[in-house]
């Protein structure tokens, strides 16, 4: 089997959007004037950390899943559900910066793509226990 190229450059991909995100943070510390560790005070500062927040709390779910979807399934089509969860993630982001009622579609996007990840690995796994 070779190593799954694409599933890796989308791996990469998705940690370089989680890069955008905290620099976005930075931006929005220095348009509220409100510098680090303060977390608060400024409701555009509060959105942009949320999406970071957010999205650090679903990289773990996502990229388990994405590496074993490619195991079980194959690279490309884990590359192809792993740009929709970063398509998903980038509206999230900028949905939510805009206002915390736009965000719905972009994470509606990254948690379907997460949940055919994980449960198209876990479907894999255990037939494969019971073949």
């Amino acid at each position: 089997m070779s190593f799954p190229n694409a599933t890796a450059i989308v791996t990469l991909l998705a940690l370089l959007a989680y890069v955008w995100m905290g620099v976005r943070v930075g931006g929005a510390r220095r348009t509220s004037g409100i510098a680090a560790p303060a977390m608060s005070g400024d409701p555009m500062l509060e959105r942009y950390l949320r999406v970071q927040g957010n999205t650090l709390e679903w990289l773990p779910i996502f990229l388990g899943s994405l590496w074993l979807f490619a195991h079980y399934w194959g690279d490309l089509p884990a590359a192809v559900l792993g740009l929709v969860w970063i398509v998903g993630r980038i509206l999230y982001a900028v949905g939510y910066s805009a206002a915390a009622d736009k965000r719905e579609l972009g994470f509606m996007v990254q948690m379907v793509a997460t949940a055919v990840l994980l449960f198209g690995a876990l479907g894999k796994a255990v037939l494969s226990l019971l073949a």
